[in-house]
């Protein structure tokens, strides 16, 4: 069992910035990839940006250049650095946990924490 737990989330204007964190405990040595995912309203789940245990990065398109993940395995802890933010990027962020990054790979799965962009 993999626990995570999201922290960072809030409420913030478009151009602005925020960092998320997610804290990995429990089996954490079966971690391969350690990854963001979120869900808008109306919308299905999608990968933001996903780490592997050596460091390779996977983003989403639409969050290219402006969104940054960063894993430090010493602490177990998994960031993403959000700059630039949009209105678009309004949605329950969720940390997850698993053997590779699209969502059939996921294992676990953090409870969310919400980003909301105003214009």
């Amino acid at each position: 069992q993999v626990q995570l737990v999201e922290s960072g989330g809030g409420l913030v204007q478009a151009g602005e910035s925020l960092r998320l964190s997610c804290a990995a405990s429990g089996s954490i040595f079966s971690i391969n990839v350690l990854g963001w995912y979120r869900q808008a309203p109306g919308k299905q789940r999608e990968l933001v940006a996903a780490v592997t245990r050596g460091g390779s990065r996977n983003y989403a398109d639409s969050v290219k250049g402006r969104f940054t993940i960063f894993r430090d395995n010493a602490k177990n802890t998994v960031y993403l650095q959000m700059n630039s933010l949009k209105p678009e990027d309004t949605a329950v962020y969720y940390c997850a946990s698993g053997r590779y990054w699209s969502l059939d790979g996921v294992d676990y799965w953090g409870k969310g924490t919400l980003v909301t962009v105003s214009s």
